[in-house]
């Protein structure tokens, strides 16, 4: 069942000399339930597609369709209550409010809806998370991986259309990053969680089901796993979708 629908996506930064095209046309259909990851050099476009699929950003042109829903036409108020209740939001930096336990942190969410947590859902995701016991600690007191951990499980507690991670493991080692996203593929099986993922790192984008890569603001390959091409080499996951275009 599709999710997310994008038509003729276009961002334009500035005006006449200094006019920059961020994305130019971009069409994107996800389902729900994948994992997808957006590939791309820095300055692809591909963290101003991010944030206008989670209406942190509107496009200059073109429509944005979540669950049947065209976002790009909402303005700030109705933006910022879609984010709350449609959109996980996931960064490298964990954003988690520092005098606030963890508990009270991942229900931030809901508490801003005055809405009571289902607790039986709220235990799934935590465990799932592997965070159950961290609850009554203070962000400070955890590691790295465990505040990702947590800046994750609050993406969740609304239970999102979408997850949308940018760079989600950049401020970790690799042995965190390896566990963040072993928690995002878990979070896509267990809970069927649809995410878009974003990624500069090979061997993270071939965790995913599905890579789309973008140059210059365009898609400029769509794979999925079980494609023939789908393979790891040197050069990169630009090698592996060489001469694919779509």
């Amino acid at each position: 069942m599709e999710i997310l629908k994008c038509e003729g996506i276009r961002k334009v930064y500035g005006s006449g000399e200094n006019c920059v095209m961020a994305l130019d046309r971009i069409d994107l259909s996800v389902d729900k339930g994948e994992f997808v990851a957006i590939v791309g050099a820095s300055g692809s476009g591909k963290s101003t597609l991010l944030h206008i699929l989670g209406s942190v950003d509107q496009p200059t042109e073109g429509k944005v369709i979540v669950e049947g829903t065209d976002i790009s036409t909402m303005n700030r108020t109705q933006s910022a209550i879609f984010r709350r209740r449609k959109v996980g939001l996931v960064y490298q930096f964990y954003n988690l409010i520092p005098t606030l336990t963890i508990r009270k942190n991942i229900l931030m969410p809901l508490s801003l809806d005055k809405r009571k947590p289902n607790q039986e859902y709220f235990e799934q995701v935590v465990n799932t998370l592997g965070i159950a016991d961290k609850l009554d600690f203070l962000p400070n007191q955890l590691s790295g991986g465990q505040q990702q951990r947590a800046a994750i499980a609050r993406s969740l507690i609304y239970r999102p259309a979408l997850l949308l991670a940018d760079e989600p493991t950049g401020n970790l080692d690799q042995k965190n990053s390896k566990e963040i996203i072993d928690m995002l593929k878990l979070s896509n099986r267990n809970l069927n969680q649809t995410i878009l993922l974003i990624t500069h790192d090979e061997k993270i984008a071939l965790e995913a089901d599905r890579i789309v890569t973008i140059e210059d603001g365009r898609v400029i390959s769509d794979r999925f796993r079980s494609s023939a091409e789908w393979r790891p080499c040197p050069d990169g996951y630009h090698s592996i979708l060489q001469g694919k275009r779509g």
